[in-house]
């Protein structure tokens, strides 16, 4: 009986090794996912600040060479509308961006999830089996000493 149990416990400390591995293995994946997509949502940001910048100077070109009011308003008006829908776009598109690496960072953790879950399922039934054969056996030696009372008697 205790060399099973030696077994079990040294069944059970292997299983969660490689748990642990397979769990460090799955976030060095996922901070790679996390480096990558930094730096293309900090190239997406800093192309972004770049074009801003650039339509805001084109802009004040604009302005500068402008003789009447009803122009300047129509040029600022026409930026205020254009800034306007690169936001949107661009607000949509860092949107994706973070989504995705939301996804993929979550990607190597899935197969670990269902493993653990499998693994504690396991763990559950043999508890219970152990549990229930404990019972039994309790159940056998007092019925064992209620005879030995009672034949005694």
């Amino acid at each position: 009986m205790n060399q099973n149990i030696s077994h079990q416990v040294e069944k059970q400390a292997e299983a969660a090794q490689k748990f642990g591995k397979d769990g460090m293995d799955a976030m060095l994946r996922s901070f790679g996912t996390l480096s990558k997509a930094s730096q293309a949502i900090a190239v997406e940001a800093t192309d972004f600040a770049k074009q801003s910048f650039e339509h805001g100077t084109a802009t004040l070109e604009k302005l500068a060479g402008v003789r009447s009011l009803d122009k300047a308003l129509e040029i600022q008006t026409e930026y205020m509308k254009t800034s306007y829908e690169r936001l949107v776009a661009q607000t949509t598109k860092m949107t994706e961006l973070y989504q995705n690496l939301a996804k993929e960072m979550a990607k190597p953790f899935e197969g670990l999830v269902a493993q653990a879950q499998d693994q504690f399922a396991k763990a559950q039934d043999r508890a219970f089996k152990v549990v229930k054969d404990g019972v039994t056996k309790v159940e056998d030696e007092a019925g064992k000493a209620y005879d030995a009372a009672k034949d005694a008697a």
